[in-house]
């Protein structure tokens, strides 16, 4: 990664985000207006639950088993702290970088979430739009309740990647690969440990799976090899149309065969994917190393959010040991239990590149659409700006690990999930 070199000036585009907790206490003061999405990362969950269906929050902000993923998530971050640093030029900062060549407006990536018709009725394509105004990479899940070409229309000019829930049938796969690279998606995410949905007691207990109804297979159902096998392997129906229900059991087969993929099979996509190639679900040193030796790009420091495997190590307590071990060979970015701007300031400090943001703006759409979740966002940057400047932080270089020393409180453990 082409980093941006430290204490440079400001450039004069360098957006100031810093600005929107003031126009927060100006429209408070001057015109009795508050924010309508908390800005307390302690009470959104909260805010959410109370403005959301049920089956939509329980989704949202369930995990797998007991949730303990989850906590180890939130815990490792507040095991880190600044350490800050005084009378430094942090007046202005700059928190721009530079992820496989392409400048971004921040560090922050909109990570792949998938279904969010069942959030709001704006789904993807509402939050496409904003990722797009505020210069993130909206990376958009193979479980949309959007088609590929309805999201990418969203985008517009916005960065746009693309997360694959990598199906068995090759033929698919290619398929939705053609179709992601025709719509200017740049970058292919590879989620490698959802291969099967794990016990997740909050979506049990309601009985609720939104893909066996068609909810979420908007990739499938739109995508002309898995609609010619469908038919093929159901000559009773005519399309998929005829039978939705048929074919959500369909896809929800190639979608989370229940088969994991093996790392030789990785050629397949580096033969026929042109631009960088990322592995999201990284825990393992050995597994980072195998990352680099199979030539992809990236990879994705993350545990699901804690969706997948109860009791799991904590992302961000790898993260640190795997950036030592690859961080020179492979762009490593993060994702699970990022809550603030300052979790996202220790992840840079820990040494990723790049920071996905999940549940956060997922309630925002869920208490108030598009609107909620770009609140929730430039909170997000907001935060990251003001808080990378009271730390003695400039810009995204000076995010270093001796800003942080890892210490262990008892009070750590009452945090927000």
């Amino acid at each position: 990664m082409a980093a941006i070199q430290k204490h440079h000036k400001p450039h004069p585009e360098a957006r100031k985000y810093g600005a929107y907790q003031s126009e927060i206490y100006k429209r408070g003061m001057f015109d009795n207006i508050v924010p309508t999405v908390t800005t307390n990362p302690n009470q959104l969950e909260a805010q959410a639950k109370e403005a959301m269906t049920s089956r939509g929050y329980n989704y949202a902000a369930g995990g797998a088993g007991e949730r303990a993923t989850m906590d180890a998530n939130r815990l490792a971050f507040r095991q880190w702290k600044f350490i800050p640093r005084m009378l430094r030029p942090t007046t202005h900062r700059d928190i721009r970088t530079t992820i496989f060549g392409v400048t971004y407006d921040s560090p922050l990536l909109i990570a792949p979430i998938g279904v969010q018709t069942i959030f709001h009725e704006d789904r993807e394509l509402g939050v496409a739009e904003i990722a797009a105004e505020l210069g993130m990479p909206y990376i958009m899940s193979t479980a949309a309740s959007s088609s590929i070409e309805e999201v990418a229309q969203a985008s517009g000019d916005g960065p746009r990647w693309f997360q694959l829930y990598w199906p068995q049938e090759d033929e698919i796969t290619l398929s939705i690969l053609s179709r992601a690279r025709k719509c200017n998606f740049s970058v292919l995410i590879v989620t490698l440990d959802t291969w099967a949905l794990s016990w997740r007691p909050w979506d049990l207990d309601a009985a609720y799976v939104p893909f066996m109804k068609g909810i979420g297979d908007s990739t499938g159902f739109t995508d002309p090899a898995f609609r010619r096998i469908f038919q093929s392997n159901h000559p009773e129906h005519k399309s998929v149309d005829e039978d939705v229900h048929a074919a959500a059991l369909d896809w929800q087969s190639h979608m989370f065969s229940g088969k994991a993929h093996t790392w030789d099979q990785l050629q397949l996509l580096r033969d026929n994917w042109k631009g960088p190639i990322v592995l999201k679900g990284i825990q393992h040193v050995d597994d980072a190393r195998k990352a680099v030796e199979a030539g992809m790009d990236g990879i994705i420091v993350s545990n699901h959010g804690g969706r997948q495997l109860d009791g799991a190590i904590g992302s961000l307590e790898v993260l640190p040991e795997i950036v030592d071990a690859v961080g020179k060979d492979i762009t490593v970015l993060f994702d699970s239990g990022v809550r603030t701007g300052v979790d996202v300031i220790k992840a840079l400090c820990l040494g990723a590149k790049g920071v996905c943001i999940g549940r956060p703006w997922v309630y925002g759409l869920g208490i108030a659409g598009k609107a909620g979740a770009k609140e929730v966002l430039q909170g997000i940057l907001a935060d990251l700006d003001q808080s990378m400047g009271l730390a003695g932080i400039e810009d995204i270089a000076g995010c270093e690990r001796a800003m942080l020393r890892r210490v262990a409180y008892g009070a750590d453990e009452k945090s927000s999930n």
